[in-house]
């Protein structure tokens, strides 16, 4: 009886487990199906978004009582995720409202709890969008019009704030602007007058705020024939147009009308007060930008007319673009699908807005969002889907950037180019050139040959030097790169006069037997101490003649391939570290890369990046080898300033390698701390896994670290002294002889320059912010020339 009675507790045990996990499995089959149906509401089907929504709210009035907490969490990430579908959702949840309104009150508390984390935890656009969507469910009945103008003005008053950043009170009223478009007409019918205040308020603020950031942020320098509008500006006229218009926009869809009679029914919920969190120093704010425009009406073709600059239905559409690129750019043909399939694409000229968008991207100040060429295969993929149009827009706007190219940004002139060659060399290479050669006329440093110069130099990368050649027309022989062979000088017609000539030939035959890096030494331990007699190169503490000899044979020898030369680099690690012991030393050799192949860009450029991933080159030393006299030609050639910026990359990598590595070393030695006094005070059951010996850095090890972190920063603070310095002594120089010779120094030398400037402080803004005010003391004065003064200020004004 006894073992019956045992076996049968035993199967029941087992059927209840089964039971169990078959309800847990259940459970989930039912969530996922909620969540897809969640996320699919709204999309193209054969029956309506309306029908969608009636059939989808009757499922989830169903499953509310089970799957309450799941529901809520789907449709508040639905809000922040998917904020082109906006309208959507917030009338899927005025409906649940007017259904269960308690249900409807633990949304806006749910809401309202993601609005203030993103605040709190600064995820602007996530903030942006819980506001935008709090303040759309006012049109659907859910919340009440007062309690959301006590949020709006709540935020404005950020902008009174004193002592915190004009970047946050920027913000906020971005936030509250952005925010109209879609529940401005139902505020102006109900609270006109409070709304009325409002935007007082925010056009005071926007009356008395510094825009000196705005030059530094423009794409063009001119204004003709499209204002280059600051983007509040910009948002803010947009809106007093909508207001003339009295709140009528036309792109917005709204679903909640049709079920107008159901939601004006429902009971509406207050929201609480809620406070924007106090500025911290740790807290980054959105940096602001310039409205990019390329097209007006005026250059679109027969069919729908392209929206006004100062129309809302510009923004909004520019808005959802951007948002599908960010969506989806990891995957190009995705994201080119999505941005033909743009859901009023019958109304506007699509093609040219996603042109105007992506080059937007592209062009915007201080970095763009993602990698140049993300935005030239997301084009390229454009083209193959649309072959009837886009290429035809696109052509019509890269004729639009030639044509305004005397005014661009620095910066963006490197992006156009880069963006323009990778273009052609995907299609043949096939532009028709014969209509730029009125550009053969103008100086060579004027922007239009140089543009086709440093083209050509990028298109030799995609391809070879027989290829650019036939490709282009006889008449822009004199833009065509020079054939990019290494220059010898030990096997040319004078090297029997050389000094080192008899070390130059015995090293290459020794080197070609495979000798060993000690037998190099050996070799080059035959040359005199002296180096060059007399040459102002050897001042002693190097050998300027061994230096010469050993890097112009051994990258001679190595110039087969890059691979070829990284090999012969490698191999001979220890001869070139004995002989770079100094920075004298350091720039000898990059002078002797330079001379070896001067007609090779890429070459140098990928070379230099190797001798400072072996660290026998030192940043400062290449820095000071780019502003010396002997780079003097090739000070505005673009490869020049690719070599500056990658050596300033490297030590910013560095510093934030450092830096995360002690943090990380701190946080364990923190944690390791804790847990053993937490493991003395719990019982024996519940004593933690103690962090190991093996995993807890030492004190003096995290002491060491400090110290490698502080040597860092001084040479990264070094290195930033040494750019910026010589950019003066240069600028200063000729802003000098200028004004002695009674010269315009308005050159294209100097502007050329003064851009360069302009791109360091934007490139590196993140690592330049932290040593500002050293800048500001030793360097930018107040009795620097106010051209190069307002460059840093300007810069300072981005986080001011």
């Amino acid at each position: 009886m006894s073992r019956r009675r045992a076996h049968d507790t035993e199967d029941e045990s087992f059927d209840h487990r089964r039971n169990k996990r078959r309800r847990v499995s259940e459970n989930q089959e039912i969530e996922d199906r909620l969540e897809s149906l969640i996320l699919r509401v709204g999309e193209r089907s054969t029956s309506s978004v309306e029908s969608n929504l009636e059939g989808l709210v009757s499922v989830l009035e169903a499953d509310l009582g089970t799957f309450r907490l799941k529901i809520l969490r789907i449709l508040s990430d639905c809000a922040v995720r998917m904020p082109e579908k906006c309208t959507v959702y917030t009338t899927l949840v005025g409906l649940l409202n007017a259904k269960n309104y308690k249900f409807g009150g633990e949304f806006v508390d749910h809401m309202v709890k993601t609005f203030k984390e993103s605040l709190k935890l600064c995820r602007w656009d996530a903030a942006r969008y819980s506001l935008r969507f709090l303040a759309d469910l006012v049109n659907c009945h859910v919340i009440s019009a007062t309690s959301l103008l006590q949020l709006l003005d709540t935020m404005i008053d950020v902008s009174n704030e004193d002592t915190v950043p004009q970047v946050r009170r920027d913000w906020f009223v971005f936030a509250v602007l952005s925010t109209l478009p879609w529940v401005g007409r139902d505020l102006y019918e109900k609270k006109e007058s409070a709304l009325e205040s409002l935007l007082l308020r925010i056009e005071v603020y926007l009356n008395k705020r510094s825009k000196k950031h705005h030059n530094a942020l423009r794409v063009w320098s001119s204004d003709a024939p499209h204002p280059q509008e600051e983007y509040l500006d910009c948002l803010w006229a947009q809106i007093r147009k909508l207001r003339q218009d009295n709140w009528a926009e036309k792109h917005i869809p709204r679903p909640y009308l049709v079920f107008d009679s159901i939601l004006c029914e429902a009971l509406q919920h207050n929201l609480p007060q809620i406070t924007p969190p106090p500025h911290h120093d740790a807290f980054e704010y959105p940096m602001p930008w310039v409205v990019y425009r390329m097209f007006d009406y005026t250059d679109c073709p027969d069919g729908p007319n392209l929206p006004g600059a100062h129309s809302i239905e510009r923004f909004l559409i520019e808005e959802h673009l951007h948002h599908i690129i960010e969506t989806h750019h990891h995957e190009r043909k995705d994201c080119a699908a999505q941005l033909l399939n743009f859901p009023f694409k019958h109304k506007i000229p699509l093609e040219y807005c996603i042109v105007e968008v992506i080059f937007a991207e592209l062009f915007h100040m201080p970095t763009p969002r993602y990698l140049d060429i993300c935005y030239g295969s997301i084009l390229i993929e454009l083209c193959k889907l649309q072959p009837g149009t886009l290429p035809q827009v696109l052509a019509q706007a890269t004729e639009i950037l030639f044509m305004r190219i005397d005014s661009m940004n620095t910066s963006c002139f490197d992006r156009f180019v880069n963006w323009f060659s990778y273009h052609l060399s995907n299609f043949k290479f096939t532009w028709s050139w014969d209509e730029w050669d009125s550009c053969l006329l103008l100086d060579a440093e004027h922007p239009r040959p140089k543009f086709i110069q440093e083209v050509l130099q990028k298109c030799l990368r995609l391809s070879y030097h027989q290829r650019i050649t036939e490709m282009m027309p006889t008449t822009y022989a004199k833009l065509i790169p020079v054939t990019p062979v290494p220059n010898y000088k030990y096997t040319n017609e004078e090297a029997a006069n050389l000094p080192g000539i008899t070390v130059a030939l015995q090293l290459v035959g020794a080197i070609r037997q495979k000798c060993t890096p000690e037998e190099v030494v050996n070799i080059l331990k035959e040359i005199p101490s002296s180096g060059y007699s007399g040459e102002e190169m050897s001042d002693g503490s190097f050998n300027a003649l061994k230096i010469d000899v050993f890097v112009q044979t051994l990258l001679n020898l190595g110039s087969k391939s890059f691979s070829h030369s990284f090999a012969a680099i490698s191999k001979f690690h220890v001869v070139f570290r004995a002989l770079a012991e100094t920075e004298e030393a350091q720039i000898c050799i990059l002078h002797n890369i330079y001379e070896l192949w001067s007609s090779h860009q890429q070459m140098m450029v990928v070379l230099i990046d190797k001798l400072l991933k072996l660290q026998i080159v030192d940043c400062s030393a290449v820095a000071t080898w780019i502003f010396s006299k002997e780079m003097t030609g090739e000070f505005t050639k673009m490869y020049l300033w690719e070599i500056l910026h990658l050596t300033i990359k490297k030590m910013n990598k560095h510093v934030i390698k450092l830096n995360t590595e002690l943090n990380d070393a701190k946080e364990k030695l923190s944690k390791a701390d804790s847990s053993s006094s937490d493991t003395d005070e719990d019982t024996p059951h519940k004593r933690k896994k103690p962090i190991t010996h093996a995993d807890k850095p030492s004190e003096e090890v995290v002491e060491r670290m400090e110290e490698k972190l502080e040597a860092a920063n001084v040479n990264q603070k070094r290195l930033f002294l040494i750019v910026f310095q010589r950019f003066i002594m240069i600028l200063s120089e000729h802003l000098l002889r200028s004004d002695t010779d009674g010269r315009d120094p308005d050159t294209d030398w100097y502007r050329w320059t003064i851009g360069r400037l302009q791109q360091v402080f934007l490139m590196h803004h993140e690592q330049v912010q932290k040593y500002s005010s050293t800048l500001e003391t030793l360097l930018f004065t107040s009795d620097l020339d106010s051209h190069i003064l307002e460059v840093f200020q300007q810069f300072v004004a981005l986080r001011a």
